[in-house]
């Protein structure tokens, strides 16, 4: 589950009495109570949780920041959601000292997140106490899928960056339950996807950029990731990583375009490839 499926659309009519309407994203408040009440069908409660927690963390740095995309009345509800879904699994150490964006906004001003470098104090304020749920619930689900797929030499079964986490997830996810030659090659889409979050969480420009060449896009993962392993890992004893790398991103983008003869097996191997590059990659962000 991915955190843009607690939004959902409605139809708005013309505010001039036309017979023309627009479409306009609105909360999906009806999915968040069934949440708050109990179980979906459609959903575990630890998939839930860690969309709800990304979902949430959002909202609350949007507030805090440059602007939210839901109400306060809607935080009050995204909140009940997640505690509720939270206290289901047994998991009691998310207590924040705020339950919506009123009583967010109450706190950071006590503690001085105000004036310069407001913006960026409220944000650590909040990944003080996303950070450890995030972790905690990355965990629990990486440990709740049993999959054929690579698992990292790490001790750490998560990468520790949402993002790429939350998509490896459904990468395992959709692996399990993949049977026809169409879920195999969707597996290549989830590759990408998880080399798409990659290329958005390593690449930084002004220091991975060559020359005065713009900003390629997120979607240009190869370009991105070379670049980052060239800056990272110079050199000619760095060359057979800088390949591994490649590799694994062509690999992979070759499973989502071969759509009539992609197997389980070039399934998995993509996936295991893609798995084991977000490891890779952690370890050379860390060094």
């Amino acid at each position: 589950m991915r955190s843009w499926e607690f939004w959902t659309e409605r139809s708005v009519p013309d505010p001039w009495g036309g017979s023309s309407t627009t479409t306009e994203q609105t909360l999906n408040e009806q999915l968040l109570l069934a949440v708050t009440r109990g179980p979906i069908q459609e959903r575990p409660d630890i998939e839930v949780a860690v969309a709800l927690a990304r979902f949430a963390h959002e909202q609350f740095e949007g507030y805090g920041t440059s602007g939210a995309e839901i109400s306060q009345d809607e935080s009050i509800i995204v909140m009940r959601a997640l505690k509720g879904v939270l206290a289901r699994l047994g998991v009691t150490t998310f207590d924040p000292p705020f339950r919506d964006f009123d009583t967010f906004y109450k706190h950071w001003r006590r503690e001085g997140a105000v004036g310069g470098g407001g913006w960026q104090a409220r944000r650590d304020i909040l990944d003080e106490h996303f950070d450890p749920l995030h972790t905690i619930l990355d965990e629990r689900e990486a440990g709740s899928i049993t999959s054929t797929l690579a698992t990292a030499i790490s001790p750490h079964p998560v990468t520790g960056w949402p993002r790429v986490d939350e998509e490896v997830s459904e990468l395992r996810r959709h692996f399990e339950s993949a049977s026809t030659q169409q879920d195999h090659s969707n597996v290549g889409n989830d590759c990408v996807a998880v080399l798409e979050a990659l290329s958005a969480t390593v690449y930084e420009h002004g220091k991975h950029q060559r020359g005065d060449e713009p900003e390629p896009s997120v979607a240009s993962t190869k370009a991105r990731l070379d670049r980052f392993v060239e800056v990272e890992l110079p050199g000619s004893d760095n060359a057979e990583l800088r390949k591994l790398v490649r590799s694994a991103i062509e690999f992979a983008q070759a499973v989502k375009h071969r759509r009539a003869t992609v197997s389980r097996t070039e399934a998995g191997i993509a996936a295991d490839a893609v798995i084991l590059l977000a490891n890779v990659l952690r370890r050379i962000h860390l060094a």
